[in-house]
């Protein structure tokens, strides 16, 4: 007998099409996020999953998160990590303070940082150039996986270039791939509500795919539970499954809920959520949802990360059932989502040990999802 998911037929033959691979249309995949039980999108993810990736490993990084600089003027409402120049907690990080950061990741066996900032309106290319060449100079050993496509797009304004000349200035000094940030949701009233001085939706991807065609891998990111709609979730994911058909550039794809605390959106005593059309955020079963679909709508993207560092450990041990075969990092540095009061932290032992309890196997990964360890990935503790 066939395996079922759900006593509605409609769904079932959905979950089912597409534990098989098939690509969903867009009103399909929005039928699974409004009418599918939870319990069947967990189900019917994880059985993708299975088919999709290594079975029996659970991935993750060992990297750090480096804001160099929190300076920015794009004022996003959903962000509380910016800060303008003349703000007294403004800073641009010394070369001495970024080479310890980098140490003390060594030190306990990372191979990764994610170097990103805010749009600074006055650091010249060449310091961003010198930054990058002193770290892979002096570090050879650790990939730099930073800036986003709003960073590049701020970069291209500022310095009168194309960006995909930009692109290739800052890989030519030691950027290895560029991470999916900014995507926020991939629709453009959200975003110009969200986010007006960030670039487009069809920008984000046209620079993702710029960077695809250097050679650079990226990956796709999703911050929803805000302001969107269901169908403007469903365009995000059509968005990013379209550009990856283009070029198979992405390597991963995660997504994670807005995290309200302590943001412009939320300060403004509720003002400015109240005044919005839509108020979406429900929580770790939205999250459960939303990632579970997610996998079930992106065929062609064979990594789904989870995001325990906004869930926590319990839930980010739960996603290893809802499709996710990844947890992204060991977070050693976290400073954009522990803004909004989101503080949560795992040693490279509890990792392990969450992963194990699970039923599966932790193993140490690189940018490229290339195993690095599975026994060494128990030892140490970050």
């Amino acid at each position: 007998m066939a395996q079922r998911y759900s006593m509605d037929p409609r769904v079932d033959d959905l979950l089912c099409a597409a534990v098989e691979g098939e690509t969903l249309a867009g009103g399909e995949i929005l039928c699974l996020l409004e009418d599918a039980e939870l319990s069947a999108l967990g189900r019917a993810a994880h059985d993708r999953r299975l088919r999709r990736c290594d079975p029996r490993h659970v991935t993750y990084v060992i990297d750090r998160n480096i804001n160099y600089s929190n300076v920015c003027y794009v004022d996003c409402s959903f962000c509380a990590f910016y800060r303008h120049k003349q703000d007294e907690d403004a800073y641009v990080l010394t070369r001495e303070e970024l080479h310890r950061k980098i140490e003390e990741l060594i030190a306990i066996g990372g191979n990764q940082i994610l170097l990103q900032g805010g749009h600074h309106p006055k650091l010249p290319l060449s310091w961003y150039q010198e930054m990058l060449a002193d770290i892979k100079s002096s570090f050879p050993q650790v990939h730099i996986h930073g800036f986003s496509p709003s960073e590049i797009e701020h970069f291209g304004r500022l310095f009168k270039m194309s960006t995909r000349e930009v692109i290739a200035e800052l890989q030519a000094a030691g950027l290895d791939s560029i991470p999916g940030g900014g995507a926020e949701i991939l629709n453009d009233r959200v975003r110009q509500i969200l986010a007006p001085k960030k670039v487009s939706a069809d920008r984000w991807t046209q620079i993702m795919e710029e960077a695809h065609s250097l050679g650079m891998r990226t990956t796709a990111t999703m911050m929803f539970g805000h302001i969107e709609t269901l169908p403007e979730r469903v365009e995000h994911l059509l968005r990013i499954r379209e550009s990856q058909a283009r070029t198979g550039g992405y390597t991963a794809f995660i997504c994670w809920n807005f995290q309200p605390g302590s943001t412009p959106m939320t300060e403004k005593g509720g003002e400015e959520l109240a005044r919005l059309p839509v108020s979406s955020f429900k929580g770790s079963q939205d999250y459960l949802r939303m990632l579970a679909v997610a996998r079930l709508a992106l065929p062609s993207i064979a990594n789904i990360q989870a995001s325990w560092v906004t869930q926590g450990p319990k839930i980010g041990q739960m996603t290893l059932f809802f499709g996710a075969n990844d947890l992204g990092s060991t977070m050693m540095e976290e400073n954009v989502v522990s803004q909004a009061g989101v503080r949560f932290r795992l040693s490279r032992k509890e990792m392990d040990a969450m992963i194990r309890d699970a039923g599966f196997e932790p193993a140490v990964r690189d940018n490229d999802y290339h195993l690095l360890s599975v026994e060494e990935s128990a030892e140490g503790d970050g």
